[in-house]
């Protein structure tokens, strides 16, 4: 019997890894609360969302039930940066992220069966000196919105990257 695979997440590039990997899913994206708590170590921060949302999916479903979440966010000296409410919010977090090496930390959950597996892993990414121009030319590409720090490394938001 092959198990049901339900991807708790809305993210495309998260659907498009698994779709690349050639496997058959659902999505089923949890509604949680990801506010950080008073001052949590970002890369718990991370696993702790990811968790969250493996945990209310997996209730949604039968145990013979494979559900993978996954949660990425930003970190410069502690401070977290989830996704940007706005653009004047991303326009904040890639001024503070310019000429400045900050981590990025990914946590995956997994549960099937009553069991869970964690991981997670953590990069460090030197973002360049993004000029007002380059910005404002980052900005309008709307890739910033719905991205962790504001911006995304597979896509344009390369070119923020030293």
């Amino acid at each position: 019997m092959t198990s049901r695979i339900v991807l708790a997440s809305r993210s495309p590039r998260r659907k498009e890894i698994l779709e690349k990997l050639g496997l058959v899913f659902e999505i089923d994206p949890p509604e949680i609360d990801e506010t950080p708590r008073e001052r949590e170590n970002p890369l718990s921060y991370v696993q702790r969302i990811a968790a969250a949302k493996a945990d209310k999916v997996a209730l949604r479903h039968e145990q013979q039930c494979v559900v993978i979440a996954a949660d990425t966010t930003v970190a410069l000296d502690g401070e977290i940066f989830g996704q940007p409410r706005d653009v004047d919010e991303a326009r904040r977090m890639i001024q503070k992220l310019s000429k400045k090496s900050h981590s990025v930390h990914t946590a995956v959950s997994v549960r099937f069966d009553g069991k869970s597996a964690n991981g997670f892993d953590t990069a460090s990414v030197m973002m360049r000196e993004v000029t007002p121009e380059l910005l404002e030319w980052y900005l309008a590409t709307g890739e910033s919105m719905g991205k962790a720090g504001a911006y995304a490394v597979q896509g344009q938001g390369a070119a923020l990257v030293a």
